[in-house]
């Protein structure tokens, strides 16, 4: 596998020709409102399907993107959702430099994010208390066999990382076999959510360390949708390793391409992520 030469020559795709070439694994939306309106929509559904089904609804949701939560919350509320028979186990969560987990009032905190969110939904509609499950440096070693417990992942949603990780499994060797655990988080990750997080780009003393769900958490969902969009003004940043999720070859070094190898999975942008590299570079191995 030659990963440079693979992406210049994937960072010339149109999005017309990416979809073609996708096999229905790609789903281009307009605008990044009618993305994060796809995703609380899409959770809303397989919710719904499932109560009418008697089932038991068991996702993995990350924390970010963050703006389809507040959409997801209005039409469970609009249309009633009860949310009683769902266990949610978001896919990580920040640590500080000793590996415990940052308190709910850290601004960088995931859970704490969540609060003033859920906190919308009706009372008679919540999910009930110890079902929603961020991992913890306590829990880490349980949550496997939490999963296992609760009937196995339907869906995994989730965003996709610069370098490719999927919830925080950053490129390791054999990251494809990995579960539960805590990890280090690596300079590209560190630094794009440096700049995203409203912290001044304060790299001293921004989280260098998480706890996360494994890849095999994320393989071994039924269903995988993943949503990968630029979401910082006038950057692209996610162009590329859109395109190498969707048709890259699988490689540790970008672990969202073990996504290949699942029977279900599908990745939705929106126009502005599908375009083509404004400046496409040339292959230094010429």
């Amino acid at each position: 596998m030659n990963r440079g030469k693979e992406i210049h020559e994937l960072l010339k795709l149109t999005p017309d020709e990416m979809l073609k070439k996708a096999n229905g694994h790609l789903e281009i939306k307009e605008t990044l409102d009618d993305l994060h309106q796809h995703f609380a929509r899409d959770i809303a559904d397989t919710i719904i399907q499932n109560n009418k089904a008697g089932k038991p609804t068991v996702l993995i949701i990350p924390f970010g993107p963050v703006p389809q939560y507040p959409i997801f919350v209005d039409i469970v509320n609009r249309e009633n959702i009860s949310l009683k028979n769902c266990t949610l186990f978001f896919m990580d969560e920040n640590c500080d430099m000793n590996g415990r987990v940052v308190p709910v009032t850290h601004p960088e905190s995931f859970e704490g994010g969540m609060k003033d969110i859920w906190a919308k939904i009706k009372e008679e509609l919540r999910i009930p208390a110890g079902r929603i499950i961020f991992p913890h440096h306590e829990n880490i070693h349980k949550l496997e066999g939490w999963i296992e417990k609760a009937g196995g992942i339907e869906t995994c949603y989730g965003g996709i990382g610069i370098h490719g990780h999927v919830a925080f499994n950053e490129p390791e060797y054999g990251v494809k076999w990995t579960g539960p655990r805590m990890v280090n988080l690596n300079n590209f990750t560190m630094t794009i959510n440096a700049i995203r997080s409203g912290v001044g780009g304060d790299l001293e003393n921004f989280p260098r360390k998480a706890v996360t769900i494994g890849m095999q958490q994320v393989l071994n969902a039924k269903k995988i949708r993943l949503y990968c969009r630029n979401d910082i003004p006038g950057i692209q940043w996610a162009n590329t390793v859109l395109r190498l999720a969707v048709f890259g070859t699988p490689g540790d070094d970008y672990p969202v391409t073990h996504i290949r190898d699942h029977a279900d999975w599908k990745i939705i942008t929106d126009m502005n992520t599908a375009q083509p590299a404004e400046h496409v570079l040339d292959y230094w191995g010429k």
